[in-house]
């Protein structure tokens, strides 16, 4: 798998390719800013309003993604190119995009979360209507322990009832017991994530507010125009650096925990997620550290080729089981804080246990795809 990168980068450019050098970079940066002052421009012009609001939302919502996107292509290359930029410049800007456009990508991360799980708890209870917030009383009282026991307990019943093929069908809990539950599950998720999505909505205001912003946005307005090359780039070929990205997304692929991830939803799996530790699934950081590495791979692409960079089935469809394993393990990640909530009733906990499960279930789901889509793509490549 090590050598295939070499035909990925070297095969999409020809034979008869023009020579590449640090000006290309220097014009996708210059385009890249460009689209990110129109996109402020616009996000401006609509008073980035909340996505829930009326009047032009639609337009803000667009900008704001505009806003993430190009900041999050400039900041990623760069990364990739810094031997061919200014380093101290560089180094001061590239944190403070990555920063804005993590601020930016809460609120829709929030929204698309709860749409998610409301629409997962919807499949499971069999419920004519998706669960939304009913503003009933969340339950009867009970322990955090018994919720989390309960929860628990759901969750492996659920997970154990499928077998650890890949392939084998979802979980098929007590419909009875989990449609009881499913309401309320679904209201406490809507109070604790659309809570979550109005203070990143906060956030991000303030954050466009902020004279940390504005300094951004001025050296973005400078970068539109001048690129602060070193002086060797005009005359450096940035090829190799874009074939080390590849190469350590390949190394990343290769390390991957496939064995482990074989079997990891079960008890062990479980107890981590509902457990009173916030911290992530540990098995998860690996395939998220591999969906970072193919984006700044389809980045570096993008540089060296422009508007024709060979992304093809190959990388998208990797990048796509790469996405849904990430919001499956984020929604995962919410039902178990969700089940922590203490005095919920036992058959909120159960909804939400089986939930949790559901989710986990699609993050195997999501990196069996990954696993065969990325082996079609090594067949695919070795002779073309």
């Amino acid at each position: 798998m090590a050598q295939q990168h070499h035909d990925l980068t070297d095969s999409a450019a020809g034979p008869a390719a023009p020579p590449v050098t640090g000006e290309a970079l220097a014009g996708y940066l210059r385009g890249q800013a460009t689209e990110f002052l129109r996109a402020l421009r616009l996000h401006r012009e609509t008073g980035g309003g909340p996505s829930g609001s009326g009047g032009g939302t639609a337009d803000a919502v667009d900008a704001a993604r505009a806003l993430r996107r190009s900041a999050r292509r400039i900041s990623a290359s760069l990364h990739t190119f810094r031997p061919l930029l200014d380093p101290g410049w560089s180094e001061e800007i590239r944190p403070e995009l990555a920063w804005l456009s993590g601020t930016l990508a809460l609120e829709h991360a929030c929204e698309s979360r709860l749409d998610r799980l409301l629409l997962a708890l919807h499949r499971l209870s069999g419920a004519t209507t998706v669960p939304t917030q009913t503003g009933s009383n969340m339950g009867t009282s009970a322990g955090t322990a018994v919720s989390a026991t309960a929860a628990t307990t759901a969750a492996t019943t659920a997970t154990t009832t499928t077998t650890t093929q890949r392939t084998a069908p979802r979980p098929t809990p007590d419909r009875g017991n989990l449609t009881v539950g499913a309401a309320k599950a679904g209201a406490l998720l809507d109070r604790q994530l659309t809570l979550a999505r109005t203070r990143a909505h906060s956030t991000a205001l303030q954050a466009l507010g902020s004279s940390r912003f504005h300094a951004v946005a001025d050296k973005v307005a400078v970068l539109a125009s001048e690129v602060p090359l070193a002086p060797h780039a005009a005359t450096t070929d940035p090829r190799p650096l874009a074939a080390a990205a590849e190469e350590r997304l390949t190394d990343a692929v290769a390390a991957l925990p496939l064995v482990t991830a074989g079997h990891p939803y079960n008890a062990e799996a479980l107890i981590h997620g509902l457990s009173p530790d916030p911290a992530p699934h540990p098995q998860d950081a690996p395939w998220h550290q591999v969906r970072l590495l193919l984006r700044l791979h389809r980045y570096a692409l993008e540089v060296l080729h422009g508007d024709d960079a060979p992304l093809g089935v190959r990388l998208l469809s990797a990048g796509q089981a790469l996405d849904r394993h990430r919001d499956a393990s984020e929604a995962a990640a919410a039902a178990a804080h969700a089940a922590r909530t203490p005095r919920i009733a036992p058959a909120t906990a159960y909804a939400l246990g089986v939930l949790h499960a559901d989710q986990r279930h699609e993050v195997e789901a999501a990196r069996y795809a990954f696993q065969r889509s990325w082996q079609k793509q090594t067949i695919g490549t070795g002779t073309s």
